[in-house]
């Protein structure tokens, strides 16, 4: 494809890019107390979009943030699914009209959202039913598997260098050397950097907390941004999602890459998880670790994703028993053995370094 063709293809993609709908958006209970009086209905790509704000609908909301916190619930998004149920007109004392609005959702290009994103909704309102009283007949949905897209890490440091903010710069370049989910990256606070290591003290999707060392690159960069908030990143995951979502665009025309289209923030996880994978030569229980997940059922997805070519890595050979200790010690893998010659490899671009602790290794 040439350059023409390929800032064409940019273009259409680019019309058919809109605010991500199928993110739960972290929220808090205080969105209750932001809703005004008036009842006001809009005409959304074919959808009837209806926000209530009656008295009724506040005490409503106020009664479910309420009843996550006496719960348990530790996730906002139920809170957050509840108000998108109720700004797509659903009636939430009325099962029926929850089941049909769930069953209608559609994305800006008409496109259904996945069976997945449905399900959270499924289970927000499940809550809600629980706290009402409520008997419904939960829809049937189920979890399918994706293929997510892994870009070079070239692109996203493209990404990285094209921003104009710097706490968006920031916010990509944590995300590059974390593997954190992007809402658990929004929910770093500064006293969560300890020297060179960040801890993942907020997760999300049920992940376990972790830490993780990064650069003196991430920590400068860091360095330069206001300490103006308890947060590193004080914003919304909608706003920081739109605000990338005009980079990747902008930077897929100047550079007349049409692949950046297909980058998202989880993409930063799933290119890390791939090279974690890679690095520790599928060593499944630290890739676990390191992205934080209950079950190694999640991590397997990473193992093998990518192979590489004999050009990506470093060739050593050793014959001696000082030899073999030597490239061990410089982060070399033994692949293969003939007459007594060790043959070793390692990835050109990246290296195993410091260790954490007893468990945790970064790159």
């Amino acid at each position: 494809m040439d350059f023409r063709a390929q800032e064409t293809n940019i273009e259409n993609l680019n019309k058919q890019q809109g605010p991500c709908h199928e993110r739960q958006i972290c929220g808090t209970a205080k969105g209750a107390k932001n809703l005004t009086s008036a009842t006001e209905t809009k005409r959304v790509a074919g959808e009837r979009k209806t926000s209530i704000e009656s008295a009724e609908t506040r005490g409503l909301l106020a009664k479910f943030a309420a009843y996550l916190e006496n719960e348990g619930y530790r996730e906002p998004a139920y809170y957050d699914n509840i108000l998108i149920l109720i700004r797509r007109g659903a009636n939430l004392l009325d099962p029926e009209s929850v089941k049909a609005t769930i069953a209608r959702l559609r994305k800006k290009d008409g496109t259904p959202w996945r069976d997945t994103t449905k399900m959270l909704l499924r289970y927000s309102y499940d809550a809600f039913a629980k706290m009402q009283g409520i008997a419904w007949e939960p829809p049937r949905y189920r979890q399918r598997e994706f293929e997510p897209f892994i870009p070079d890490e070239s692109e996203l440091d493209a990404l990285i260098a094209s921003c104009h903010s710097k706490r968006m710069a920031t916010y990509l370049q944590c995300l590059k050397e974390t593997f954190a989910d992007p809402s658990e990256g929004l929910r770093l606070r500064w006293t969560d950097i300890t020297g060179n290591v960040v801890t993942i003290a907020q997760p999300v999707k049920n992940h376990l907390t972790r830490r993780i060392e990064v650069s003196q690159k991430l920590l400068s960069m860091l360095g330069n941004l206001p300490h103006t908030n308890e947060r590193m990143f004080p914003s919304t995951y909608s706003t920081m999602a739109n605000m990338f979502q005009y980079l990747r665009r902008r930077t897929a025309l100047k550079l007349q890459n049409p692949r950046l289209l297909k980058v998202s923030l989880s993409s930063f996880r799933h290119w890390g998880g791939t090279m974690l994978a890679e690095i520790t030569n599928g060593n499944v229980l630290t890739v676990k670790q390191l992205l934080g997940h209950r079950h190694v059922t999640n991590t397997m997805k990473y193992i093998g994703r990518v192979q590489f070519k004999d050009d990506n890595y470093e060739i050593a050979t050793a014959t001696t028993e000082e030899e073999i200790k030597q490239l061990g010690t410089a982060g070399f893998t033994k692949y293969d053995e003939h007459n007594g010659m060790h043959f070793y490899r390692k990835l050109k671009r990246y290296t195993i370094t410091k260790t954490l602790d007893a468990k945790t290794k970064r790159f």
